[in-house]
């Protein structure tokens, strides 16, 4: 934006603060175009943009904070999980994803460390299952079964692949 310079008397209130500068400020700033006006409305602009964004994260950290529907620690890692696959999706060519390094893996840091949040969390709040806590819940899966079916081929073939989905399970959280 061009800004002219105005001459104005010593006492004139919108003289510039750059004393001895005689040119009127710029309006809403306190010096004038020559002694830095642009750049001080420049700081400022950014400063009241700075502060409306706080005020606005600070009124959506306010509805988290009562909202009985916040997302848990599960689904956060899901949305990290998407946000990196986006990222990663969005590197065409190896030179992006070279110059993207650096965000993906701190992203993978940062779903490392929600993961195990995540899971101390639960076993503090008893939601966790050691492996014979599940294997005693598949067994007892196949009992009820059992009373229902009578064909002991299914419930053996029921059981075995209980018994598998088990297995992979406990590796995986491994």
């Amino acid at each position: 934006m061009q800004y002219d310079l105005i001459k104005v008397s010593e006492t004139d209130p919108t003289r510039c603060s750059n004393l001895p500068c005689r040119n009127k400020a710029i309006e809403g700033a306190t010096l004038c175009p020559k002694c830095g006006g642009p750049v001080q409305l420049k700081a400022l602009e950014k400063k009241s943009l700075r502060t409306y964004n706080l005020s606005k994260y600070r009124a959506r950290l306010d509805e988290f904070s009562v909202d009985p529907n916040i997302k848990g620690l599960r689904e956060e890692i899901g949305i990290l999980r998407i946000v990196l696959e986006e990222k990663m999706n969005s590197c065409q060519t190896n030179m992006e994803l070279l110059a993207s390094a650096h965000i993906i893996s701190d992203m993978c840091v940062k779903i490392e460390k929600l993961v195990s949040s995540c899971q101390r969390l639960e076993k503090s709040m008893g939601n966790h299952l050691d492996k014979t806590q599940v294997t005693q819940l598949g067994m007892e899966i196949v009992q009820i079964i059992g009373t229902h079916v009578t064909d002991g081929e299914t419930i053996d073939a029921i059981s075995k692949d209980l018994l598998v989905v088990i297995e992979r399970m406990s590796n995986e959280s491994e």
